[in-house]
């Protein structure tokens, strides 16, 4: 029989649809308002402090929908965001700063259909509300970080290569390198020229006097650098958020958007991403007196600090152990004495110059230098001023009493909750530059689902009208082209929920467009049956004719139109990218759909009737 499937094609497409129509449901379930409970450290939360949340709650009179343990956090749902706002600030004030505590919506999938790992899409920031941050990275502290630290690679490759000098200083954005004789100075350029090639040198012909600056190259190289590493930090202390689908990337040459979609509570995000901490270890100069530096007379290689908690003075030496970007893993904790610490974990270079240090420094104090980044917005004469503040503290002072490396302990801090901070940022990784949050918006859940309602109208629409067409103008097939039609949608959004994609607004113009090429195919299928009508075919044979013919065609116009789509994903961002993935599976699903689908059902009906004097086209 010309116009019958084998079994094993009826039964891929009968397939297919049942796991669309499984996969796509939990996108009809919603969201409940949540309050995610985070540990403070890397352990589990157990099940006798669940048992205390869960008590904590009920005291209060708060009914919460659910309260599942995951792994080290909590997640409770709630049936409204009245009582999901009354218990976050319940659990604030009770827990302290041993857990965070963070405002969310969380998914309303059935258990049923979680256990299949079915999963609803993840909405942006444009349909589930959220908070949009454009961050601006500091280029000029990036500059001049590097300017400081080529500073001091070139006094130690000197020191190492034993090449005399009398100064190597920073002066009028260059690296001014006196050196004690002409011998030395020839030595000194060759040691540039070997080691330090990204530099521009300038020679005094006159003095033994050299003169390394930044090229504009890696004056470049310095800025994308800053950028990509700043991208990589920001998107781990995303992570360490628990946010579903965040949006971070780069705007211009230095800015960064950060969307971070379902968050309701913001200023620990904002805290999180603006704030530049990390720690440095420092040798305590104990052969200087403190009070010569307090009145002005700093002993070359130290620097003056203040302890944090007394203000007291204390004389650091300059050169530096071990910094913060160093450090591969850290987590907050308890010392001996019950203080709040964070546990630290070294790479191997780290670990390498601390075991190097602790093991000649046996019976010496090393100081921890804590620092942070802070940015204050000001109003000046009508104009906001942004005033940008370094805080440098020792937050612990101890004697070296067994030489260590990998691992240690850091403790002087101030509460748990500023060791889970500290620890975080320090998980995440130091960023190349301190950045500043130059704007930031608040999309309410409100908008959202305005979004959401008008998106799907749109959807329903375009949907309806072109049902109604085809019913109309093409009768039985039409209304068989219709159920095809249907069936691409639903495939449509479970692929979607199974890929995990975030739907955003130009996602859904994308399925609203793809809602009206869909019908393309059948058009031209049942175009051709009716051409193949009017040539005095049989109507078995035209619709097997209509299916062939119109194949090439249907095939050539869907793939051009999916390259576009391809190209669109390729080169653009964002939106345009929502828009590149939706419009790519509409197309790419309504061929199989309209193709395979319809047909099998016109089969049904039309390929089991050995005699047909008419059809309905």
């Amino acid at each position: 029989m010309q116009n019958h499937f084998p079994l094993w094609k009826n039964l891929l497409i009968i397939t297919v649809l049942i796991l669309g129509i499984v996969y796509s449901l939990p996108n009809l379930f919603g969201d409940d308002p949540s309050v995610q409970i985070s540990a403070g450290n890397s352990l589990e939360i157990s099940a006798v402090q669940l048992e205390n949340i869960e008590s904590t709650l009920s005291s209060a009179g708060i009914t919460a929908k659910a309260i599942e343990l995951q792994g080290s956090k909590i997640l409770a749902r709630f049936n409204n965001t009245e009582d999901q706002m009354r218990a976050a600030d319940l659990w604030r004030n009770s827990l302290g700063g041993k857990f965070t505590v963070a405002l969310n919506l969380a998914p309303a999938t059935p258990d049923w259909l979680r256990s299949l790992g079915a999963e609803p899409m993840y909405l942006g920031l444009d349909l589930r509300g959220g908070v949009h941050f454009l961050l601006e990275v500091d280029m000029v502290a990036a500059l001049k970080q590097a300017e400081e630290r080529y500073n001091n690679d070139i006094r130690m490759a000197l020191r190492t290569a034993k090449i005399r000098y009398k100064s190597v200083t920073f002066d009028k954005g260059a690296v001014k390198v006196v050196l004690r004789n002409d011998k030395d100075k020839q030595a000194a350029i060759a040691l540039v020229d070997d080691e330090f090639r990204k530099l521009d040198m300038k020679v005094d012909e006159t003095q033994p006097v050299i003169f390394l600056s930044i090229s504009e190259q890696e004056i470049r190289e310095i800025k994308k650098f800053a950028l990509a590493q700043n991208i990589t930090t920001l998107r781990n202390r995303v992570n360490e958020l628990g946010v579903s689908e965040p949006v971070i990337q780069q705007q211009g040459d230095s800015r960064i958007v950060v969307q971070l979609p379902g968050v309701q509570d913001t200023a620990q995000a904002k805290e999180i991403l603006g704030t530049t901490a990390t720690l440095e270890y420092r040798k305590v100069d104990t052969q200087h007196d403190v009070q010569n530096a307090l009145d002005g007379r700093v002993p070359v290689g130290s620097r003056l600090y203040y302890e944090r908690d007394t203000n007291a003075p204390v004389l650091l030496k300059r050169r530096v152990i071990i910094t913060g970007d160093q450090i591969v893993d850290a987590s907050s904790g308890l010392d001996q004495n019950g203080s709040a610490s964070v546990n630290i974990t070294l790479n191997g270079i780290g670990a390498k110059k601390m075991g190097k240090f602790t093991k000649n420094n046996i019976g010496q104090p090393m100081a921890v230098v804590f620092i942070e980044q802070k940015s204050t917005t000001k109003i000046v004469n009508g104009k906001k001023i942004r005033h940008k503040e370094k805080i440098e503290e020792v937050i612990s002072i101890a004697t070296v009493r067994d030489a260590f490396s990998k691992r240690f302990q850091t403790t002087g801090l101030d509460s748990p909750q500023e060791a889970r901070k500290l620890s975080l940022l320090l998980r995440a990784g130091a960023l190349a530059a301190p950045v500043d949050i130059v704007e930031e918006r608040t999309v309410g859940p409100s908008l959202g689902q305005d979004n959401i309602d008008k998106g799907m109208l749109s959807v329903l629409v375009g949907f309806v009208l072109v049902l109604v067409f085809m019913a109309v103008y093409y009768k039985t097939f039409g209304l068989i082209a219709n159920l095809a039609l249907t069936f691409n949608l639903v495939v449509i959004v479970a692929v979607l929920s199974m890929l995990q994609a975030t739907l955003t607004l130009p996602g859904i113009a994308g399925i609203v467009l793809t809602v009206g090429m869909a019908v393309d195919a059948n058009v031209l299928i049942f175009e051709r049956i009716k051409e193949e009508l009017r040539n005095r075919n049989s109507p078995q044979t035209s619709i097997f004719l209509g299916y062939e013919k119109a194949f090439a065609t249907i095939f050539d116009a869907n793939i051009t139109t999916l390259l576009v789509a391809l190209v669109l994903f390729g080169f653009g961002t964002g939106p345009i990218k929502g828009f590149a993935i939706t419009l790519a599976i509409g197309i790419l699903t309504s061929m199989f759909t309209a193709i395979l689908g319809s047909r099998m059902v016109i089969n049904w009906i039309y390929g089991a009737r050995q005699r047909i004097d008419k059809l309905s086209i």
